[in-house]
Order: C-alpha cells, then structure tokens, then sequence
C-alpha cells in the first residue's frame, strides 16, 4: 500500500476547472464512498477550498489508482479524463509525503504563509473520519501534515504578516480605491468560515461600516455581534450592495449569488462615483460570469488574485519551513517502513507458535505419561525458548527497517522463512511522480 495524491490548484487549473471540480461539503461523504469503491483505492481523504481540491489516498498500485481517482473526479466534474489530465498535479510515495507536508505548512498555498488551510485540512480529515474512509495510512498522514503545520507556523515567521487569501484580496481592492480603505463601508456576504474570516480581517484593516448578511440570519447576527457590525436581512442584498464600496462574497452556494440583474439594478441605484470592488472568495463562484464587465463594477475573484502581486515571506523563512518539512518526511517515511515490515514480524511469530504447537503435539502422543502440570511445564518452555530467540532479531530488524532501503529486510525475512505474508502490489509503482505544483 502507498500514498498517492491527485489535485489541481490555482496554479495548475483556472476558476473555470476548478469551479467544475469543486466539492461541497455535502457531496464529500459521497465522493468519499465513490473513490472506496474503486479497485485501487482502500483509503480516501477530499480537501476542498477555493483555490485547491485534492484527493489522499492509499492505493495498492500506482497506474491503477491513478485511474481509478481521475475517473470519479471526471465523473463529477464532467470534465473529460483526458481534459482533466492537463490540469492536474499528481504526487505518489515520498514527493505525496512532501507535498502533504507543504501544503499544511502554508507553502503550497497561493498567499505563502496562510494558516487557513491547516482548518481545512482539519475538516477534510474529520470528514473522512466520520465517513470512515481514513485507514491507518491515511490517519497517520493527516495527523502528522496538521502537527507539521503547527510547528511550521510555531517555529517560523513564516505567516507573521498574518496574510491570508482574505488580506490578498484587500490589496487588490485597495488598489482600485485609491490605494486606503479606512473607513471604506463594506458588506460580507456569507457567515461561515471564511466569511468570519473575512469580517475579522477587514475590522482589523480599519474597513466599516461593515455589514453581514447570510442565509442562516442567526449566524450572522453572531458574527456582527462579535464584531460590532450590523446585519442585513438576504432579501435585502441588492439595497445593501448599492451603498457599499467594497464586497466580500464567500459562500457555499452552488449556483451565482451576485446575478447580472442583481448587480445590474443595484449599480444604477448608487449614488457613489467610486467601483463597487466584489471580492468573491467562494467557490463555485457567488458572482455570474456574465455580470463582468459592467460599468462600475470590478469582480476579483481567484484567477485575479493568483494574478496578482503579492509580498512573498522572506527567503530565509521558507527556508526554515522546507527544513521542517524535509525532516517531518524522513520521520513519516521511517514510519511507513517500520509499518510495513509490521506483518512480516506478526508472520514470523505465528510460524514459530505453529511450529511449538505441532512438536508440543508429536512429544505428548510419544509422552502420554506427562501429567498435565508436566505439560504445561513444557509447553511453557518450548514457548519462552521462541520467544526469547527471536525478540532481538525482531527488535532489530523493525530498527533497520525504518532505515532508507529498509524494506530489503521484510523481503529478506520473507525469503529465509517461506513466509505467506499478503503485501499489496507495486509492480506498476514507479519511484516518484510529481506533476505540475
């Protein structure tokens, strides 16, 4: 079994794709089921956001679950396999590791240094735990990739700007109102995750009045209360769009909140001679593609924000965070070593118990003069003998196992013992695959 790990980002795929490729949080559980039914897969685990979808898993064969996790991404995106291909990045063994690690540690992400995803990781493990998609492999990986991007975020000033996709999209923002957004009113549609990030961020930047609205009105007027914000009632959106500057749109809708005619009736109601900036966060989109373009409008969305120039964090903390990482991933591939000589030992012990039980049996059928308290004299014998011969081989080969090229000795013991020992099968496994990232 190893790990293999398939996606596309911004950096791999535009918002188009990556709407079409988009998994909300209700289909999860059904993506999960879909991808454990595959011949290839025994363990999935779904990370969604709006600028990444990736799928974990463990498989039993490179090609083979290559295939198996690319179909049911075409199948719910209904994009073509062989379209698909040319946007997505594809990590197997070690660089899967790697990349796991680098993307919980912010460096994947498309503001450096964001802290958001470590959230989203967490979400996508507990949504795979509770699907039970998550095997052992897989339970190992999400816990270390989280206690990884702690440590990143810990030991590093790696996100001591606090930059995040919400404080990305500011900028650009700033950049269409004269550059200061203090005191610029802004409304923030949406009351989950990112929007209370959102309505934290812009607070922090000095943006208010600020407004809330949200499906779930309860939701918002927490988050307004937290805050000191006011909320609006949704079917009161188009007055509240047409006397604010700024818009942050992040929400789980599936189809376009921010309509053309939407858009279209509250621009001809502002009395305001700066843009209405629409910064839409969510994916699949909030604003319809087809309100761009409109006077007085500005739409930044993804593709605008992986376009624009951002500050990057300095050379030196990265480096620091890629030592984390390199290090964490000679840990995690120790472990998956030592995990995998782990049935070769149980096999070995079971052989030697079988062999004590059969000789136990032949010596008592030329013995039957042995009274039971005899018996059990040497059958506990004969038993702590095995064991004590081999507790230090077993020890040490777990030792050298966790070793790189330690698998040689699962094999080694394999051979010497004639051990049945079921294994999954890398034969069409290649060393190390890593795709556009």
């Amino acid at each position: 079994m190893n790990l293999l790990s398939i996606g596309a980002s911004h950096r791999t795929a535009d918002v188009a794709v990556l709407e079409r490729l988009s998994i909300s949080e209700a289909e999860v559980p059904e993506i999960l089921q879909k991808l454990l039914a595959q011949p290839y897969v025994s363990e999935a685990v779904v990370v969604s956001t709006c600028n990444r979808v990736e799928v974990y898993a463990a498989v039993n064969g490179f090609h083979g679950g290559l295939g198996d996790i690319c179909n049911v991404l075409s199948r719910h995106s209904g994009v073509p396999a062989t379209e698909l291909a040319g946007h997505l990045y594809v990590h197997y063994g070690e660089a899967a590791v790697q990349h796991s690690f680098r993307v919980s540690s912010g460096l994947d992400s498309m503001v450096v240094g964001e802290a958001q995803i470590l959230g989203q990781l967490r979400d996508a493990y507990h949504a795979a735990t509770e699907s039970d998609s998550a095997g052992r492999l897989l339970h190992e990986l999400m816990q270390q990739a989280l206690r990884v991007g702690k440590r990143a975020h810990a030991e590093t000033g790696i996100d001591k700007a606090g930059q995040s996709v919400v404080t990305a999209a500011l900028e650009v923002a700033a950049s269409h109102l004269g550059g200061d957004l203090t005191g610029r009113s802004a409304l923030v549609i949406g009351a989950g995750a990112m929007g209370a990030l959102s309505v934290a961020t812009l607070t922090r930047s000095g943006v208010g009045p600020l407004r809330i609205t949200n499906r779930s009105a309860d939701r918002a007027d927490r988050l307004a209360e937290a805050y000191g914000a006011v909320t609006v009632p949704l079917a009161e959106l188009s007055s509240a769009l047409s006397e604010v500057e700024i818009v942050v749109s992040a929400t789980g809708s599936t189809e376009p909140l921010l309509t053309r005619e939407l858009l279209s009736a509250a621009l001809a109601a502002r009395t305001r001679t700066e843009p209405l900036v629409v910064l839409d966060l969510a994916m699949p989109r909030d604003v319809a593609p087809d309100a761009a373009g409109l006077p007085g409008l500005v739409v930044v969305d993804i593709d605008g924000l992986a376009a624009a120039r951002r500050t990057a964090p300095a050379a030196a903390e990265t480096a620091a965070v890629e030592q984390i990482v390199a290090a964490e991933v000679d840990n995690f591939l120790g472990w998956m070593r030592g995990a995998e000589i782990a049935p070769t030992v149980a096999a070995l012990r079971t052989r030697a118990e079988e062999v004590v039980t059969s000789e136990m049996r032949k010596l008592l059928g030329r013995r039957p003069e042995f009274t039971e308290e005899q018996r059990a004299d040497v059958s506990r014998t004969l038993h702590r003998v095995v064991q004590q011969i081999l507790h230090t081989p077993t020890v040490r080969v777990r030792q050298l196992a966790a070793e790189p090229g330690g698998d040689q000795y699962a094999a080694l013991l394999r051979e010497l013992f004639d051990l049945d020992v079921p294994l999954a099968t890398h034969a069409d496994a290649v060393p190390e695959i890593g795709g556009k990232a």
